[in-house]
């Protein structure tokens, strides 16, 4: 460090800064050292820094899967946000397994991370202890929760499903379906899910057990959902699948069958992409802000970060950044 400080004419603790905190330093200064870095091929020794701190420049993220392209967007925020603050993204998947979120939390721990940011609310009870006791700033986001065990960062399913459920009402259907991924270990489903058997209660609908299915990943097992449900109950008028693949499979099995959209039966969706807004007609669904909850959950880690040197005992939070139904030709 004190090599690349005399070349760059600064001093050790610019340098410093501008591997740590490059947003605090001049943009013609920080240049002028990252190209004397680039030029020697010098590699800091985060290891060694991180024993005078207590902390590295990294943050964990564990996700659920890694396969599913609703979490890039979230992915993408915390990483624009990070790369601007000097810190580093580190990313496993949970594969939807409390225990196997335990674990990662229990390996990120000891590589003494600056935060955590966890797609989940609910974990077991040795995760939770092994937060609260790290004392390393931890974001929770995929589901609004009362009793976050740092800060969280998101939406209610509960309230989105319901909303949904209003949606679909106020266009006068009166006979539903529902399918989803399976709910078993996902809080996020079960919650979307009951809130929109709220909503229908709400307008004294009862759904009939008959017509809530789960089913696999993928357009394929979206096709199967709307023929599978349509064979339980013909008279059918709308299906809400919590999944963006699944709504556009039932909308190309409705294509197969020669069935009108929404003529025959209405189609809403979860999770706004590109394919929601492509398919003909183009899906009703529900929109989730994941690209600002991804910004949001970076920008407590750092705020956070600076806190702790003046105010080590930073409240709680909990932020809502809501959700959106987008109404389209489906419905």
């Amino acid at each position: 460090m004190k090599e690349v400080a005399r070349l760059a004419g600064v001093s050790p603790m610019t340098v410093s800064r501008v591997l740590s905190a490059p947003h605090l330093v001049k943009p013609e200064t920080l240049e002028q050292v990252q190209s004397i870095i680039r030029a020697v091929r010098y590699v800091p020794n985060r290891v060694a820094g991180s024993l005078a701190s207590r902390r590295t420049s990294l943050v964990g993220l564990i996700i659920p899967s890694l396969r599913n392209a609703l979490y890039a967007e979230t992915i993408q925020g915390i990483s624009d946000v990070l790369q601007r603050h000097g810190l580093h993204l580190m990313i496993s998947d949970s594969g939807y397994s409390l225990e196997r979120e335990e674990a990662l939390i229990s390996a990120y721990l000891s590589q003494r991370p600056c935060g955590l940011i966890l797609h989940n609310t609910t974990h077991t009870e040795a995760a939770r202890h092994l937060l609260q006791d790290s004392g390393v700033p931890c974001v929770e986001t995929g589901n609004l929760t009362t009793q976050p065990i740092d800060m969280a960062v998101s939406y209610s399913n509960r309230e989105a499903g319901r909303a949904m459920a209003d949606h679909l009402l106020s266009r006068g259907y009166r006979r539903f379906g529902f399918a989803s991924l399976p709910i078993s270990g996902n809080e996020r489903l079960r919650e979307r899910r009951d809130g929109f058997f709220d909503g229908l209660r709400a307008a004294g609908i009862e759904i009939d057990p008959a017509m809530v299915l789960e089913v696999g990943e993928g357009l394929e097992n979206g096709s199967h959902a709307l023929a599978e449900l349509m064979r339980r109950d013909a008279s059918v008028q709308a299906l809400f699948l919590a999944g963006d693949v699944l709504a556009a499979g039932a909308i190309l099995e409705c294509t197969r069958r020669g069935l009108r959209v929404p003529g025959d039966i209405a189609i809403a969706g979860s999770d706004d992409n590109e394919l929601m807004q492509q398919t003909v007609p183009p899906i009703t669904t529900v929109r989730f802000p994941r690209y600002r909850i991804g910004v949001r959950s970076a920008e407590l880690i750092v705020s956070r970060q600076e806190e702790e040197r003046s105010q080590p005992d930073t409240q709680s939070a909990t932020e809502d950044l809501g959700f959106e139904i987008v109404p389209r030709g489906s419905t």
